[in-house]
């Protein structure tokens, strides 16, 4: 497999599209402006724009986008984009081309990522061998493993944003019967841990304390927070960092991800001020009777920017890398 230079690196969340240029293996990483995906009709439209602000035509691009994807295709889960790789290939007369879930790009990105991009949470023990696990609040909740497969590296995307996610203890179980079901008729993670989820959870805790209806969204959840700290946004704020660390805790239980786990997206470094590390850990430790092994498990938040493109041109510089079924998933 070979990505022609220069490459495009798209990365498309249901909120914001983020676009770079690399134009040779040595070349650095040109950003481009990140645009509303609200803001285009389609995938194409914002790359054309993309493509337009870079001035260089490009001959590959690799895009990673929130949704599952089949094959060369893939229908934005909290958007109105659906991108097709071979007819995008078509319309930009490419010579290569490849499609990557979110967080499926989130996970092959890990061993591109820069320790200076991380600041560890809580007491971590040092980095181990073994499967790693990249999960990210934003407009949903997103999770995949990587695990290293005779010296490459292979990606396992999931869906866990969708799972069941029920209370835990007497505070959550008096909230959970408030909670905004929306559409789905069911609470799943993502329902909580997301960037609406911010405001779900708020709301529903001003209910189970009795007060009015909340009219903030999470912007204003997150304002009210950082001007009152002993206020109950900042309370909602502190409870949602408790359910990201038990939620964590049952996906690192999940694929025993010896080797850590990362938290990225746009979500969480924003609220960071309300994370107490020591009940973090704590919280994501408690798992009997596998307490001990959970001490063992490295946890560290991105606190660098967009940190998927730089482990996308990877990908694109040296692709054998990487077990990815390029047969069946490129462009061309």
């Amino acid at each position: 497999m070979d990505f022609p230079f220069p490459f495009i690196l798209c990365d498309i969340g249901g909120t914001n599209a983020r676009f770079a240029l690399k134009s040779a293996p040595d070349a650095p990483l040109l950003p481009g402006p990140p645009v509303k995906t609200a803001d285009y009709g389609t995938f194409e439209a914002a790359l054309a724009a993309a493509v337009a602000v870079f001035g260089a035509k490009p001959r590959s691009v690799i895009a990673c986008a929130a949704g599952p994807v089949e094959g060369r295709s893939v229908k934005l889960t909290n958007a109105g984009w659906s991108v097709e790789g071979e007819a995008v290939a078509r319309e930009l007369a490419l010579d290569q081309g490849l499609l990557l879930n979110d967080f499926e790009a989130q996970a092959l990105s890990l061993p591109a990522l820069r320790e200076d991009w991380t600041k560890p949470v809580g007491a971590s023990p040092p980095h181990a061998r073994g499967t790693r696990l990249v999960i990210g609040v934003g407009t949903g909740l997103g999770a995949a493993a990587l695990v290293e497969v005779e010296g490459r590296w292979l990606a396992l995307p999931t869906e866990a944003g969708h799972v069941d996610f029920a209370p835990v203890g007497v505070d959550e179980a008096a909230i959970w019967p408030h909670l905004s079901i929306g559409a789905l008729g069911r609470i799943s993670a993502e329902t909580v841990l997301s960037g609406s989820g911010i405001a779900r959870l708020h709301q529903a805790r001003c209910a189970a304390l009795g007060h009015g209806p909340s009219p903030l969204d999470e912007i204003g959840v997150v304002a009210e927070a950082l001007a009152t700290p002993g206020g109950e946004a900042a309370r909602t704020l502190a409870m949602f960092w408790s359910l990201v660390a038990r939620c964590a805790g049952d996906l690192a239980l999940d694929f025993l991800a010896k080797g850590g786990v990362v938290f990225s997206g746009g979500v969480l470094p924003k609220i960071a001020p309300f994370l107490d590390e020591t009940k973090f850990r704590a919280r994501f430790e408690d798992k009997a009777p596998f307490g001990e092994l959970m001490t063992t498990i490295a946890t560290r938040l991105v606190v660098a920017g967009d940190v998927v493109l730089p482990g996308m041109a990877a990908i694109a510089v040296t692709p054998s890398a990487y077990v990815i079924d390029y047969a069946a998933r490129a462009w061309r």
